[in-house]
């Protein structure tokens, strides 16, 4: 061999070990974040979240969507993420089965799936976070249900998303299990508004005409909640009927101040979208849901052997809170 070979091959391996064909700074962890839908003020507020830490953990967040709620657009949304190679996905399903078969493909190229606020069923998904338990939630809305009727005693009915969301579902499972601690309530009905605003409202009328002798009108949606909200004020009766559920404070503050919603209760999304990043990346690097997963400054989350995990209580907002909470979200 020629010295001007062996030269040349020298200058090779040490541009392969030290110059521009050597290794690369591993590239910044990639995760899309995928809403319900676009243009929903709860998920503008996780997308602000999961911005949050993904500057703390210099990771990068491709917040995207359907323009509607359907399992249909989501799995247009993963297909693209998946053609991105990302990192790592984190959604909140408009159905929990649908996704399954495109998520598996998402599992079987490496990519990690994380389930927030409306989960995927679990062959479908590494984890799934939780915003809080479904007990706790279920809970809660009753109580305030109960705390709004007269002597705690009377009739609601409830506007949710749709049919098929897991989350809603098992949220309307608890609050019937906890009317056993309310026998004076009954729940009259239960409407679909598909987290639409023009549908929730249309619903939310023809609940209010079929009840003419509705205490109280609930929505487990933060969509559902205005719209109902609306409803009443519309139909003239503010002050006959009350409304709560979980929404916004930066959308339900007017009517709060109004009464039309004395009270009402959510998990601030903007931690949601926060702890929902900080795992979805931590997964990515290489994290177990076997033990605790850090979420930075919300602490840690522990999962159950079904791969569920719940991030906080619900928090109540009422006059004394809201206009300080509707700043920020």
């Amino acid at each position: 061999m020629s010295r001007r070979i062996v030269v040349a091959a020298v200058c090779a391996v040490l541009l392969v070990a030290c110059g521009k064909g050597g290794p690369q700074a591993p590239s910044r962890t990639r995760v899309g974040v995928v809403a319900k839908s676009l243009g929903n003020g709860f998920f503008d507020a996780v997308h602000k979240g999961a911005d949050e830490a993904g500057k703390e953990l210099d990771a990068e967040v491709i917040f995207v969507g359907p323009t509607t709620p359907t399992a249909e657009g989501q799995i247009e949304t993963l297909n693209s993420l998946i053609a991105q190679r990302v990192d790592a996905i984190a959604i909140s399903a408009n159905d929990p089965d649908a996704l399954v078969p495109t998520l598996k493909k998402a599992l079987g190229r490496g990519i990690k799936v994380v389930s927030y606020d409306s989960a995927v069923a679990a062959a479908g998904r590494n984890a799934h976070l939780a915003p809080s338990s479904d007990q706790l939630i279920g809970e809660t809305v009753v109580a305030m249900t109960a705390d709004l009727a007269p002597d705690q005693k009377g009739k609601f009915a409830v506007v949710s998303a749709t049919p098929t969301s897991t989350n809603q579902n098992s949220w309307l499972a608890e609050m019937r299990k906890a009317l056993a601690s309310h026998p004076g309530l009954e729940m009259v009905g239960v409407a679909y508004g598909d987290d639409v605003s023009d549908k929730s409202y249309r619903e939310a009328v023809a609940l209010l005409q079929q009840h003419p002798d509705l205490d109280v009108l609930v929505s487990i949606s933060s969509v559902g909640i205005v719209a109902s909200a609306r409803a009443v004020q519309d139909q003239g009766l503010a002050g006959k009927v009350k409304v709560t559920g979980l929404g916004l404070p930066s959308e339900l503050a007017g009517y709060v101040q109004s009464g039309v919603v004395p009270r009402f209760a959510i998990w601030n999304p903007i931690d949601l979208g926060y702890s929902t990043m900080q795992v979805a990346t931590r997964l990515a690097r290489g994290a177990d849901v076997t033990r605790p997963v850090p979420t930075g400054r919300m602490g840690e989350v522990s999962f159950g052997a079904d791969g569920i995990g719940a991030m906080s209580k619900p928090f109540v907002y009422d006059a004394s809170n809201v206009a300080e909470f509707a700043r920020i979200f």
